[in-house]
């Protein structure tokens, strides 16, 4: 049985079968709730928004216009509900410099613990590592599978700056994976 498309379901619910939209729901959950979490890393806050993400995605449906994939136009919604959320948070979020990046990382016995022993594991450790802009752009890169354009428009970014800051967050998981894993161990990083 073939899948039913995107825009199909999306007919469908303009039409009025509003159930239709779990549809959707199902297959974009865990791909919206990843790139939230990546930017909101407080699990319960990131499964607010990510409610929130699909019922202004639900609400606003009539005005997708079919020019992009609706997971861009998705994650766009995701991406800027994220932000406002932050923005309306309080204070602002502060990142670790780069020593103190290098002690987290260095305890290499952190990440020989029985649940860190996939590879998926091991990799999406090292992602939350990333400052969030870094880790969602290798999300929306690798495991979403939008393309740098497709990134630019979820990120509100030029493609060309798209491009430079996926080669940026790229060699920031290399070196994390690397001062994690050893050197040797750098095969869980993919150009």
């Amino acid at each position: 049985m073939q899948q039913a498309q995107d825009v199909d379901i999306i007919q469908s619910v303009l039409q009025g079968n509003k159930a239709a939209f779990a549809v959707l729901v199902e297959r974009y959950q865990s791909y919206v709730f990843t790139i939230v979490g990546r930017l909101i890393p407080m699990r319960e806050e990131a499964e607010d928004v990510s409610q929130e993400v699909f019922v202004k995605a639900y609400l606003s449906l009539a005005g997708f216009k079919g020019t992009s994939k609706f997971s861009t136009w998705l994650y766009t919604i995701a991406h800027t509900t994220a932000i406002s959320h932050l923005r309306k948070s309080g204070p602002n979020v502060v990142f670790a410099d780069e020593n103190t990046m290098a002690a987290i990382t260095d305890n290499r016995t952190a990440f020989h613990q029985p649940q860190h022993n996939s590879l998926r594991s091991a990799v999406n450790t090292c992602i939350k590592l990333l400052p969030p802009d870094d880790a969602e752009i290798i999300t929306l890169f690798y495991m979403a599978e939008q393309s740098i354009e497709e990134i630019g428009v979820i990120m509100r970014m030029e493609p060309n700056t798209a491009k430079v800051k996926l080669h940026r967050a790229r060699q920031k998981l290399k070196d994390i994976v690397e001062r994690s894993y050893g050197k040797e161990k750098t095969l869980l990083y993919r150009n």
